[in-house]
């Protein structure tokens, strides 16, 4: 599932991302998981450092549905690791290659319309809600979090988890 925003890429558009996929195809798909791992890149809207992306992970996702969540995170300049660059977002850019996405519903037919023979059918949504910068979080409200830190220095990456 692929999430187009119309406002801008903030740390809550990528928690509700999330939300969304879990509650419209994740939780109907995995319904027994109790765990959800996220492999996210370390810049943009889901740093390993952003104390907005924890803290709404921790009530949008844990807390709402009662899932242990782990991020691990890419360490910069790496993101291209991610299997999801190379099996789904490589697939979405063959499918509309020289097609001006001059509307939002032109880039949601082509994403919609991305399918593979080996199987992957990709949806799309519009999140047209307004996104503000600027969020923060108190160091009262980190310290309310029930996360633990990990860093794997073999892999290169930090893991987050909140239960």
């Amino acid at each position: 599932m692929v999430m187009v925003g119309t406002t801008r890429e903030t740390l809550a558009f990528a928690v509700d991302a999330i939300d969304r996929w879990w509650r419209n195809r994740g939780s109907k798909d995995y319904s027994d998981a109790e765990r959800l791992l996220i492999l996210a890149d370390s810049g943009g809207a889901n740093s390993a450092r952003s104390r907005v992306w924890k803290c709404d992970l921790q009530q949008k996702i844990c807390n709402r549905h009662g899932l242990s969540v782990t991020v691990h995170h890419y360490p910069p300049g790496a993101s291209k690791w991610n299997p999801i660059e190379h099996k789904l977002f490589s697939e979405i850019s063959k499918n509309w290659q020289r097609v001006p996405l001059e509307s939002y519903e032109t880039a949601i037919n082509y994403i919609s319309s991305t399918e593979t023979r080996t199987g992957l059918k990709v949806k799309a949504v519009l999140n047209s809600k307004n996104y503000e910068t600027g969020e923060t979080v108190t160091d009262e409200e980190i310290a309310m979090l029930r996360i633990r830190l990990y860093v794997l220095h073999a892999a290169v990456h930090t893991n987050h988890r909140c239960d």
